[in-house]
């Protein structure tokens, strides 16, 4: 059965429909703001995206399927919370490098996304069987910058390899700490990072897109 999407204001639909939506029609103009794989919790002012139809999912999408189902730079701001870490990040299927490269495609010029998984030395990253066995690390940012790839891992680009990166993202990122470790000095909270297990809960990164 076909499903539709509640009304949402101030998004203008298009007639065209994409498969990975169970024939929703899709935002053509106008401020929107996705939270990918938002599962029963899209943040605040974000409209929902997953591969299950929960009754707060704005679109049915599986994010590990490309194209999605946006036009180029057409998305002003992404939120993913505790998502990336679910996709397969190996040569045999590179799911996150896909995901990063639609993530590229459909942000406008100059866009944002913020990105938070689970910090790889906090056993949150082993606890869930559906994680990749591969958690996200600081160093996987580097490597989605057109600039530091072509120089440091050209191997890694679409330019050689077909399965390689072709998005381009200036990153920031940075850590979540429990109730003890939030309040002390950021020079403490980095001494912790680098010598003691369990000190960050998540890894957080912001992107924009360079186009």
């Amino acid at each position: 059965m076909t499903s539709r999407l509640k009304k949402l204001p101030r998004v203008p639909r298009l007639r065209a429909v994409h498969p990975h939506t169970n024939g929703s029609a899709l935002p053509a103009v106008g401020l929107v703001k996705l939270d990918l794989g938002a599962g029963r919790h899209p943040k605040e002012g974000f409209l929902g995206v997953d591969a299950i139809k929960f009754p707060e999912t704005a679109y049915v999408v599986d994010l590990a399927k490309p194209p999605w189902p946006w036009p180029d730079s057409s998305i002003d701001e992404v939120n993913s919370s505790h998502f990336v870490e679910h996709l397969d990040f190996n040569r045999h299927n590179p799911e996150r490098v896909r995901f990063m490269n639609e993530l590229w495609r459909v942000l406008k010029p100059g866009a944002k996304a913020t990105i938070v998984t689970p910090h790889w030395c906090s056993n949150r990253a082993y606890g869930d069987f559906t994680h990749a066995d591969k958690p996200v690390a600081e160093m996987f940012f580097y490597y989605i910058s057109r600039e530091w790839r072509k120089r440091e891992a050209p191997h890694t680009d679409i330019e050689f390899n077909p399965q390689g990166f072709s998005c381009d993202f200036a990153a920031t990122w940075g850590h979540s700490f429990g109730p003890e470790l939030a309040q002390r000095a950021q020079e403490y909270q980095t001494f912790a990072l680098q010598n003691y297990k369990e000190a960050a809960l998540d890894l957080v990164a912001t992107l924009t897109a360079q186009k």
